[in-house]
């Protein structure tokens, strides 16, 4: 099949790239994959961090076409004919925010109009963590012209269920983030980051918590601050936080301060380059995600590829994916003191080999052929009718 992959890729950067670079290794294995991008993906006046750009290692370069401007609709006028000019036989969307729907929907529909080419969406998100006021309807409007979902948590199915009930999808989990690179042994992590980063210096018998990935209000870091006096009550331990900051950054300084942890806490407020993302998990004993909202979170797969365990809070899709016991712990969301016992049992019932061991074997269940295989399925199989009105039935051409 002739495939276009259509979201944030190569050379751009953060988790939806890695997710892009990946399914285009795997889909290009048997298909021949075009990978569509942004000449702009935010205007630079509503993005928070420092740069949208890879920095560093991509982990896996790839071929892509920048000619979406997500604010400039000639764009997708443009892309739209461009790609009807190669005659593809799917679209891969990846969607995770309302801004992009006026585009994805507009390329969608010009796209297939009168044409046999099928449209999918993988959802991240059907109603986002942030909400505001047009956001279903933006979103209803770019699924109009989709022929199936992939949905990668129940909490995220129920949201598609809710928005448009006859959708037809499947449910396949997140797979594994192995961009970038295997575990490393955890006393060696710590002398390569205090070799790279003089202020990060921990020592080989520390005990220490990771926070990982952008710094937003419903990520809870605050909610991990809170808890970490109840933590240092009953066990020493360290809590390094990692990430750039989207949200003030000097009000969780300033909390940790207040709290009287500040001693205890490590901050690294910048993106982490894609090179070095194995130094902080190999690093660190457990990680963290107090969540006080989600849908499911990438940070999981990360995490399960240097296989270290997660506590996290029971929000979305989250205890799907952290198998409560297993591979880590699950807790109520916004309650401090849940989350600080379920650190304290970690390292008082010494659970960190036995949890790892779970991982190990759980990981195996995030599969990119399976991702693969369920976008196969959506492209190859006819739906009952019709829904959207446009484009003609799908027609298999290669």
């Amino acid at each position: 099949m002739r495939i276009v992959l259509i979201g944030t890729a190569y050379p751009l950067r953060g988790g939806i790239a890695h997710y892009i670079g990946l399914l285009w290794k795997y889909l290009s294995r048997r298909h021949e994959v075009l990978v569509v991008t942004f000449s702009r993906q935010y205007p630079r006046i509503f993005f928070p961090g420092t740069s949208q750009d890879e920095q560093g290692d991509p982990g896996i370069t790839l071929p892509s076409e920048r000619w979406i401007d997500s604010v400039n609709p000639f764009s997708w006028l443009k892309t739209a004919w461009r790609l009807r000019r190669r005659r593809p036989d799917v679209l891969v969307f990846k969607y995770w925010m309302p801004f992009f729907a006026p585009a994805y929907g507009t390329i969608a529909a010009l796209t297939r109009f009168r044409r046999p080419t099928r449209v999918v969406f993988i959802c991240d998100n059907v109603v986002p963590h942030e909400r505001r006021l047009f956001d279903r309807a933006l979103t209803r409007f770019a699924f109009a012209f989709a022929d199936g979902f992939i949905v990668q948590s129940r909490a995220v199915e129920r949201e598609l269920l809710a928005l448009k009930p006859d959708a037809r999808y499947e449910l396949v989990p997140h797979p594994v983030y192995e961009i970038f690179g295997r575990e490393m042994d955890r006393a060696s992590a710590r002398e390569a980051l205090r070799a790279r980063y003089p202020s990060i210096a921990l020592d080989p018998s520390e005990r220490i918590l990771l926070f990982f990935g952008y710094v937003r209000d419903y990520k809870g870091l605050d909610i991990l601050l809170d808890a970490m006096p109840s933590i240092l009550a009953r066990t020493p331990v360290r809590l390094l936080v990692v990430g750039e900051f989207y949200t003030g950054e000097q009000g969780y300084r300033e909390q940790a301060e207040r709290l009287g942890i500040a001693g205890n806490v490590l901050f690294h407020a910048s993106y982490v380059p894609n090179e070095e993302v194995a130094l902080f998990f190999s690093a660190a004993d457990v990680l963290t995600l107090p969540y006080k909202s989600a849908t499911q979170s990438g940070i999981v797969q990360i995490a399960y590829n240097f296989h270290r365990p997660v506590i996290a809070t029971d929000v979305g899709g989250l205890a799907e994916t952290v198998l409560d016991g297993r591979t880590g712990a699950v807790v109520p969301p916004n309650d401090p003191q849940s989350l600080a016992d379920a650190v304290c049992r970690f390292y008082e019932e010494g659970l960190f080999e036995t949890w790892r061991a779970n991982v190990a074997v759980e990981k195996k269940r995030y599969s990119w052929d399976k991702l693969t295989e369920a976008i196969e399925r959506l492209a190859e199989n006819p739906p009952s009718r019709n829904r959207t009105g446009v484009g003609e039935p799908w027609v298999k051409t290669s």
